[in-house]
């Protein structure tokens, strides 16, 4: 399982917005036999802050996009990556004001 570049564009674009706030720092990319899953980190060597994960099999389901916040709580789930990543962009629009 992958993120197919149109994802990966999306996500990075996030990223790199987030990185220039000062929020986040390092990520990491694990792609294992039924999930893709994009970690962010605020320092290097630590749990990650949030984790944005593809998975296919939830597909017809709640979504195959998510997005889990450090303590493993669901912060929002979709079928569609750019709705589920504006639960993320809401605390950029926090951090800018």
């Amino acid at each position: 399982m992958a993120f197919q570049r149109p994802e990966l564009s999306v996500i990075l674009s996030l990223y790199g917005r987030m990185v220039a706030a000062g929020e986040w720092r390092d990520y990491g990319i694990s792609m294992l036999r039924d999930v893709a899953v994009f970690s962010v980190f605020k320092r290097t060597a630590e749990n990650p802050l949030y984790r944005i994960e593809k998975r296919p099999k939830l597909r017809n389901r709640q979504g195959m996009y998510a997005v889990i916040g450090i303590d493993g709580q669901v912060l929002k789930r979709g079928h569609d990556l750019k709705s589920v990543l504006r639960v993320l962009e809401r605390k950029l629009i926090r951090v800018v004001e």
